[in-house]
């Protein structure tokens, strides 16, 4: 649910909507949505599989601005699609391919082209991925 607002705030902003007001839309949409969750859950997953592929090949055309050059670059990125695809769940994919690039970023000596925001945030993503192991 957080990666799923998250998301969509981000889709709310490239459409132009800048404003706290395009903030309260969408928190007005989620509280009128928590009456007729009942009836979104009787759709079956398997009829929004097609919608989830459709979104997933839109998502695939931002691959082609990775600097595929930099395997510290295209390593996450390929961790971020092969692992939504396998665990079935973005925020795992995303959780992961943020771990892996500052990790490989260290590693290969370009800590400083880590914003350091990223390190705290890599900190929290140890402790989320840690709860779904145990």
């Amino acid at each position: 649910p957080v990666m799923t607002t998250y998301l969509e705030s981000v889709s709310g902003v490239e459409d132009g909507g800048r404003t706290g007001l395009t903030t309260l839309v969408t928190s007005a949409m989620f509280i009128l949505m928590l009456l007729l969750t009942p009836v979104a859950l009787m759709i079956p997953p398997v009829a929004t599989g097609p919608v989830l592929t459709y979104i997933g090949l839109q998502m695939l055309g931002a691959m082609q601005n990775i600097h595929y050059d930099d395997m510290t670059e295209a390593i996450p990125a390929f961790i971020a699609v092969a692992m939504t695809v396998f665990t079935n769940n973005i925020a795992n994919g995303l959780s992961l391919s943020v771990l892996c690039y500052v990790l490989l970023k260290v590693a290969a000596g370009k800590a400083k082209e880590v914003h350091p925001a990223m390190y705290g945030l890599s900190a929290f993503l140890v402790y989320y991925l840690s709860t779904l192991i145990s």
